[in-house]
């Protein structure tokens, strides 16, 4: 199994609103994903409450396998998610490993 972790930034001229706003709609859209991609073992996507770090969102997935990792990234319903951090984002960090 490839355990996919993802952590986001959001731009610091957001406000305390914009971002809040933008990570629950982000959450729930990735959370939603399993419904429509299959290949999806696991997904969850936390909000960092903790002001002093940072890294604002992680997504944190398993799939069972690389393959499988890579064809979520590329799926329509994926890149719809995604689309809810576009202009929001200035940072992203990823890492991709075997599990198990």
């Amino acid at each position: 199994m490839v355990k996919h972790i993802v952590l986001f930034k959001l731009k610091e001229n957001l406000s305390v609103t914009e971002k809040q706003d933008i990570m629950q709609r982000f959450k729930a859209a990735i959370e939603a994903l399993p419904q429509t991609i299959s290949s999806i073992r696991q997904i969850h996507v936390g909000c960092n409450m903790n002001p002093t770090e940072q890294w604002d969102l992680c997504l944190d997935s398993t799939f069972d396998s690389l393959e499988d990792v890579q064809a979520y990234a590329a799926h329509p319903a994926h890149l719809a998610a995604a689309a809810i951090l576009k202009d929001a984002k200035e940072g992203r960090a990823c890492t991709d490993y075997l599990i198990g």
